[in-house]
């Protein structure tokens, strides 16, 4: 039979271990929303992941964690006969709100104006790369132009609007190459719809 000091014991480490845990993937929730929010971006082979993806997956996780940790916690009472006195941080508390509401606020443009990320081709020299994303709603639209770095990491560079919702490179009216300076995208229209500025490019250095 477990003696009560080593019952409680057990039940501190485990409260503790999963407490770390949630509180870690709360953190990482945070860095890839604030991220996020900075214009960065995450890119390995042809997928594309935008900063609040991540943070609402360290969300749904620590959510997870939340929920198995509480689920012990009422076990080992019940197995104990007590209930265990623990500390709530409210800071972490804090945190998590916080992270929520800016996930909520990247996640809905691209929810809303059915935003699409591409990886363009061809890559770049080392581990530089370009990323487009485009978005739509009614009659205006827009795009952006990610450079990609050491561990897929990309910020946004340049920018263009669009009229009428038209989005370049879904359709296919745009060039883009690497030179001797660096990356250069070319966007058009259509004809009936413009899309401005025309030229964006960035280098690798």
């Amino acid at each position: 039979m477990v003696s009560a000091p080593e019952l409680f014991s057990r039940r501190s480490k485990a409260g503790h271990r999963l407490d770390t845990a949630v509180r870690w993937c709360l953190a990482g929730s945070a860095v890839a929303a604030f991220g996020g929010a900075s214009g960065f971006l995450l890119a390995w082979g042809r997928m594309v992941v935008p900063g609040w993806a991540v943070s609402a997956f360290f969300l749904a996780a620590a959510l997870t964690l939340s929920v198995v940790r509480s689920s012990v916690r009422r076990r080992m009472d019940r197995a104990a006969d007590e209930k265990l006195q623990r500390r709530r941080s409210i800071w972490w508390a804090m945190l998590a709100v916080v992270t929520v509401v800016v996930t909520g606020f990247l996640a809905l443009p691209d929810l809303l104006f059915s935003a699409s990320y591409q990886v363009l081709s061809p890559s770049g020299p080392g581990f530089c790369g370009a990323v487009a994303r485009e978005s739509s709603f009614l009659f205006s639209g827009g795009g952006e132009l990610y450079k990609v770095g050491f561990g897929g990491l990309g910020h946004e560079v340049s920018s263009w609007e669009a009229d009428d919702g038209y989005r370049p490179i879904r359709y296919g009216t745009y060039d883009f190459k690497w030179t001797a300076e660096g990356a250069i995208l070319r966007v058009s229209g259509s004809g009936h719809d413009p899309v401005w500025p025309g030229l964006h490019g960035f280098d690798c250095r």
